[in-house]
């Protein structure tokens, strides 16, 4: 673990939060090597992927920020070091780096974290998704929240069961789930320290669900312990954990983005985001489309894209596309003698 205090893995869209004397710390676990996004993610962690003009931590971070957080512990792991190094450069708050050498799960995550957390409570948020959340509600709450939305098929993640409209069981995948209340990875937690204990102790007793230790088996043993959780609905809620999935994820947060500044021989298709350190050239930009820093685009058609860090694109046609870091896209100009009622498609 290392300690800095600096300047400058599902992301929220913040409220202001209450005036409080309690120091806010939000956990925010981004160890995961994100194989389903391979070969993005082979050089690059999932967290720093961009989306919507940054990468998906910088999102969360931006809101912490913005809502008075006054410190973060991220769990770090796979290319942690790259994750370290974009937030020592980008943010000005108190940061704790923990390193999660074997992903053992999100409760073995947490329980490396412990000796970053107070009494004060907390809010742990997963890096590698989008929230659309009022937290000015959440925080307001006097009990533990958890966020939770219907979904169809809740096998694939925890399920919160209710009762009396309190959380009364706690279930992670489930194969036979009584519920269709998802756990989507916001947890408010209002008595950290009995977190603590009960992580402690599935950890010595050695309970693991599914090979991992469980952050759902440990709230489990505070409700068993007496401790009250409401669920917290939350509908807005975006995935990035797939190549589609990310793509939408973008289009999501282009959809809040202003239009860039017009360019010579560029042609744009709100909603987009080109930086201003990239280089675009006699094309179409958009709609739903990204363009990141230092990225070169030229007499190319580029929708429903993301074009990330460094990359470069020319004569092409780019639709629901990823191009990763640096990455080279280069395409070519058809000629075509083609009579009437005919037709033609190229792939």
């Amino acid at each position: 673990m290392s300690r800095v205090f600096v300047f400058g893995q599902y992301f929220f869209i913040l409220a202001p939060l209450l005036s409080t004397d309690e120091v806010m710390r939000a956990i925010i676990p981004v160890a995961g090597i994100g194989s389903r996004l391979r070969p993005h993610t082979y050089t690059v962690p999932k967290v720093l992927l961009n989306v919507g003009g940054k990468p998906i931590i910088g999102h969360i971070m931006d809101r912490i920020l913005e809502n008075g957080f006054d410190e973060a512990t991220i769990v770090i792991g796979y290319l942690g070091e790259k994750i370290k190094d974009y937030i020592l450069r980008n943010y000005p708050m108190r940061v704790d780096f923990v390193e999660q050498e074997e992903r053992l799960g999100l409760g073995h995550a947490i329980y490396l974290s412990r000796h970053t957390i107070s009494r004060d409570p907390i809010l742990i948020i997963l890096g590698d998704t989008v929230f659309d959340v009022d937290l000015k509600s959440l925080v307001a709450q006097n009990e533990s929240v958890i966020g939770v939305k219907e979904v169809d098929d809740p096998r694939r993640f925890g399920v919160a069961e209710l009762t009396n409209g309190y959380i009364s069981k706690l279930v992670e995948k489930p194969e036979e789930p009584k519920s269709k209340l998802a756990v989507v990875g916001i947890y408010y937690i209002r008595q950290p320290q009995m977190l603590v204990e009960s992580l402690k102790e599935i950890v010595k007793r050695n309970v693991r669900t599914k090979g991992e230790f469980q952050l759902t088996d440990a709230l489990q043993l505070m409700i068993e312990r007496g401790e009250k959780m409401k669920p917290f609905t939350i509908n807005g809620w975006y995935d990035c954990g797939k190549p589609e999935t990310l793509l939408e994820t973008n289009r999501h947060l282009l959809a809040s983005v202003a239009t860039p500044e017009p360019r010579k021989d560029v042609v744009v298709i709100p909603p987009v985001f080109i930086s201003p350190k990239a280089t675009v050239k006699n094309s179409v930009i958009g709609p739903f489309a990204t363009v990141a820093e230092e990225a070169t685009v030229e007499n190319s058609i580029i929708r429903n894209t993301i074009v990330s860090e460094g990359a470069e694109v020319s004569d092409a046609l780019l639709e629901d596309s990823i191009v990763g870091s640096n990455a080279r896209v280069r395409g070519s100009y058809k000629r075509i003698n083609i009579g009437d009622s005919s037709e033609l498609e190229f792939y």
